[in-house]
């Protein structure tokens, strides 16, 4: 019997499904988990109190494989795992749908002006001209990040005839590699975060290349608000250096009331909320696990696998 340490909010969706070679324990409470964590083999100790999911993973000795629904694993003792040799699936893709479409939600709202068509319609005036004039059509998005977000982000803004060029590593037709992309800053109107949270990445958007980006170009960031040096971006948007933002992800999270984000007009701030929009996360994830299982019984390679090396 393999012993599998699982958080009880998947029980549901999980339990009937289990092979008779796994022994589940569940859990509910960090304490439980701690107490579960020594015996695991196999370990889906996912919760919203990353600091004691971290705990819960070093207390896990025995473990030889992670699952969890995060796709942005940073919080954890990567180079511990690494360590151990301990083989780790994340969330990559379950939310993807949904993400890529909050940042087609978002650059229309900001290319149409929409937040100040709510706020005409909560103060009952009907103005007369929009308040937004961009079209998506014809405009120019620089995409960073082409994992499974980044791909589905590509194929919906396609369909809006917006020009995308991707950054990626291996380059090909329509991209940038990695040195190229900040000499290229001035030709597009949108720019596209969808990049891991690595020690690459963090803050891989500062005051240098925001000061290279068109003034009426915009920051789209779902990625982490890590990867944006947040006090630049802010100084950029109040003195109207770049037209605006749509923040998904913010530093740090939650933003405190005080934040000077939340005072920006030119900024849409979105709690991190993207890949919440939506009621198929778990559904997904279990089925995911549960095709997982066969393939860990049968010593075939999981997917997906997260390099705690890389970070992604």
């Amino acid at each position: 019997m393999t012993v599998t340490v699982l958080s009880s909010l998947i029980r549901p969706l999980v339990e009937p499904r289990l092979p008779d070679w796994v022994e589940p324990r569940w859990f509910m409470t960090k304490e439980e988990a701690l107490e579960l964590a020594l015996e695991a083999e196999i370990g889906w100790f996912d919760m919203y109190d990353h600091d004691a999911m971290a705990e819960t993973v070093r207390a896990a000795t025995g473990l030889k494989w992670l699952n969890s629904i995060y796709a942005g694993l940073d919080f954890l003792p990567l180079d511990l795992l690494a360590e151990r040799e301990v083989t780790i699936t994340n969330g990559a893709g379950i939310n993807a749908i949904t993400i890529a479409e909050y940042v087609v939600m978002g650059m229309l709202n900001i290319a149409k002006g929409y937040r100040e068509v709510v706020r005409a319609q909560e103060r009952r005036e009907w103005l007369l001209d929009s308040p937004g004039k961009r079209e998506l059509a014809g405009s120019r998005a620089l995409l960073l990040g082409y994992g499974a977000i980044g791909k589905l982000i590509e194929a919906r803004l396609a369909a809006f005839d917006v020009e995308i060029t991707v950054v990626r590593r291996s380059g090909g037709k329509g991209t940038l590699s990695p040195d190229q992309w900040r000499g290229r800053l001035d030709e597009f109107d949108w720019v596209i975060l969808a990049v891991p949270a690595t020690r690459e990445t963090d803050g891989m958007i500062g005051a240098s290349e925001l000061a290279a980006m068109k003034g009426d170009a915009v920051v789209v960031n779902i990625a982490r608000g890590t990867v944006v040096d947040q006090d630049a971006l802010v100084e950029a948007l109040a003195e109207k250096r770049i037209a605006g933002a749509f923040l998904d992800v913010t530093t740090p999270e939650p933003l405190p009331p005080d934040n000077s984000l939340w005072a920006l007009d030119n900024v849409h701030v979105t709690m991190h909320l993207s890949g919440r929009a939506q009621d198929k996360m778990f559904v997904r994830s279990a089925d995911r696990f549960i095709a997982n299982l066969d393939r860990y019984r049968l010593g075939e390679e999981l997917a997906p696998i997260f390099d705690p090396l890389r970070g992604y």
